[in-house]
């Protein structure tokens, strides 16, 4: 290597605590010299493969690829998962400059025909060659992501796949660089008291210190979730509300340099276009084919079902909610998009006495923690133990090491809590090193958990919503899936399962936060450390379905929207809004504002692996009501109903059929019944 090369923290194993990432010897400029030495590497290793005179193993093929670009994987977990943690526009100019030469990368090993060759020939007597059946399922992950980028298409196909990759990857980093840029270019800023009627104090502080942040006098309301939600939820500014929904809903809709319309006609036809060179005859087809679903009808059937069945509910509480408005404005009220947080909110607070204000003070984040932890503990033996040795790629970013029952090593846990600048919306868990076994040793993973909660103010320390909470353990959720994985391969480890899949994990966590006997654990008061009152937590029991049906109908509107995109069998050449509101007619409860968009800003789909895979959500509810059933009956800390979860659920990643896994679990399928029981409409 050369001096430069040996000065670059990516061109050799960390040498810090656990392997982890070396944050503080990180800098812009080593990125692209390391993508490019590890792109380089690693199709060394790929020619190596391929020139092996012996014969086609599963050792020195099937193996081999997995145990290769090391280096790559090395620098490309830190600068992906960066780019949407703390990025910055010189990162976002490097991916644009790098996705060509990575998606070359990609396709020159996807596309070798000689290697593919020596994995079709394992891959034929998968069954018959002594293999275990984790390694037969690598062998047929290998072989179907082989078949799936081109690796059985005509020279002609293969240049054509080629081109429509590199074309494909190139816009869905630009649709999500567009989203992030724009959503950071908006700001509200309040001048004037009476621009504040309506909002808790909570939120008034927070708008002020987000103003001082910037050297700004006044209030700040900007498009991040804490922000944006807690606006629209108790602003009685109506005029001001219309002004913050505009603005969110119409991301990538202004036609500016940050519009999205372009790309999302570009990444719905690309799709198309790939899935139809390799037989399918839409994007759907093509990806549903590696699911729990399996294919259209399914998804498509449960989708009409859950609407059929929540349909009248939701009309009904939408109907109620106007009612309810128009009797606090005199009647005649016109119920809009960017009115129902605020009366709905007002309504649950009439019907329940309950609003986020007076639970707030009981989750301040240090007590949340401690609660969302402690869950892992009741339930796995889990301890968490803060490790300011490990380094963090920004000072907010807490690392914690995590220790099993009998004090072993399990993982490394990035929290990272707080909304910036450089971190785009939502929340997610990813992870910088999954876990694998090799040469006898448990090689443990690196799993980071990413918010954009609501920040400490000069007064109060960070109170979160409800939702926030349920956030924080969906997310959590995930990370068990990550930290408690026992995979012998990378690649079939923690959350890389099917996408309808992943989302049983940490969904099934949020059903804890409406049990009195753990809520006790956690929810005390930041002042004075009382418990939770009971009438209160009977509060957060009693609303814990109001609304249920609407929640559950925009949803399926999202899940419709998606596969209205992924199952175009021609190419789309119109307007994105008309064809948005078409998708969602069905279940649209609302009335459309017909210059805001979902689809110019939904990440998800776009730029962020759900793509006809929205429905999992859904699809993954109805088995984690079916799933808590079980804890329900048996006590919500079981010991047994647990071990069993992370056995059969958290621990075996994609070694084995989803669905095996869930019934040597649940004992049975599960239904949707459970989940229309638990939403209070099963009759």
């Amino acid at each position: 290597m050369t001096a430069c090369e040996k000065e670059n923290p990516f061109s050799k194993p960390f040498a810090t605590p656990y392997g982890t990432a070396p944050f503080d010897l990180i800098r812009i400029e080593h990125y692209e010299p390391a993508f490019k030495k590890a792109m380089e590497i690693h199709q060394s290793e790929i020619n190596a493969i391929v020139a092996n005179p012996q014969a086609p193993t599963f050792s020195n093929t099937i193996e081999a690829i997995e145990y290769s670009g090391e280096m790559l994987t090395r620098v490309s977990s830190v600068f992906f998962n960066l780019l949407s943690a703390e990025s910055n526009d010189e990162m976002m100019e490097i991916s644009q400059r790098l996705s060509p030469e990575l998606s070359e990368h990609s396709n020159n090993i996807n596309l070798n025909e000689a290697l593919f060759a020596r994995v079709k020939a394992v891959y034929d007597i998968r069954h018959s060659s002594g293999l275990t059946p984790e390694q037969v399922r690598l062998t047929e992950k290998y072989y179907e992501n082989f078949e799936n980028s081109g690796a059985t298409l005509s020279p002609e196909g293969k240049e054509k796949y080629r081109e429509l990759s590199m074309k494909l990857n190139k816009a869905t980093l630009a649709f999500g660089q567009n989203n992030l840029k724009e959503a950071n270019t908006f700001e509200m800023l309040l001048a004037d008291r009476a621009d504040l009627a309506g909002l808790p104090e909570s939120l008034i502080d927070a708008a002020a210190a987000k103003a001082k942040l910037k050297g700004k006098e006044g209030w700040l309301v900007d498009l991040s979730a804490p922000s944006y939600t807690g606006f629209m939820k108790y602003s009685s500014r109506r005029d001001l509300r219309e002004k913050l929904y505009r603005s969110y809903n119409k991301k990538g809709m202004t036609g500016g340099e940050f519009d999205n319309q372009g790309n999302v006609q570009k990444i719905v036809n690309l799709r198309l276009e790939i899935a139809r060179l390799l037989g399918y005859k839409n994007y759907s087809e093509y990806s549903l084919k590696n699911s729990m679903a399996g294919n259209e009808t399914a998804v498509f059937g449960l989708l009409d079902k859950l609407a059929e069945s929540f349909g009248p509910a939701a009309r009904r509480e939408v109907k109620d909610v106007a009612s309810f408005a128009s009797q606090m404005e005199g009647g005649g009220f016109d119920l809009q998009p960017w009115d129902w947080n605020y009366y709905a909110e007002k309504m649950k607070d009439s019907l329940f006495d309950l609003n986020d204000e007076m639970t707030r003070p009981y989750f301040e984040l240090e007590n949340v923690k401690r609660g969302v932890f402690g869950l892992a503990t009741d339930l796995y033996g889990m301890q968490f133990r803060k490790n300011t040795d490990i380094q963090v790629y920004h000072p907010e970013v807490e690392a914690y090491e995590v220790l099993g029952e009998d004090g072993d090593f399990l993982a490394v846990l990035y929290t990272d809590f707080h909304p910036r600048d450089g971190k785009r919306s939502g929340a997610w868990m990813t992870s910088y090193k999954e876990q694998y076994i090799r040469d006898g040793k448990d090689s443990r993973p690196h799993v980071s958990i990413v918010m954009n909660f609501t920040r400490s103010t000069e007064t109060k320390p960070a109170l979160l919503t409800f939702d926030e909470v349920e956030t924080f353990l969906h997310e959590f959720g995930h990370a068990l899936h990550g930290m408690l994985a026992e995979s012998n391969y990378a690649t079939l480890s923690g959350t890389n399962v099917y996408r309808d899949f992943v989302e049983l994990p940490s969904q099934i966590m949020e059903n804890w936060l409406i049990e009195k006997e753990y809520l006790d654990k956690f929810a005390f008061h930041y002042q004075t450390g009382e418990k939770m009152p009971d009438g209160l937590l009977q509060k957060i029991v009693d609303a814990s379905n109001y609304n249920t049906g609407y929640l559950t109908l925009r949803q399926l509107s999202f899940g419709y929207l998606d596969m209205a995109w992924h199952s175009l069998e021609t190419p789309f050449e119109g307007d994105v809004r008309t064809f948005e509101q078409e998708a969602m007619g069905r279940v649209q409860l609302l009335p459309v504002v017909v210059e805001t968009s979902l689809s110019t800003s939904f990440g998800h789909i776009f730029s962020g692996g759900y793509a006809a895979g929205y429905y999992s959500y859904k699809w993954s509810e109805v088995m984690d009501a079916d799933a808590f059933s079980v804890f329900k009956k048996n006590g919500i800390f079981d010991k047994k109903t647990a071990h069993l979860f992370r056995t059969n659920i958290l621990e075996r990643g994609n070694t084995e059929d989803p669905m095996i896994l869930y019934k040597r679990f649940r004992g049975q399928e599960p239904s949707v019944e459970a989940l229309l029981k638990r939403s209070g409409i099963d009759n």
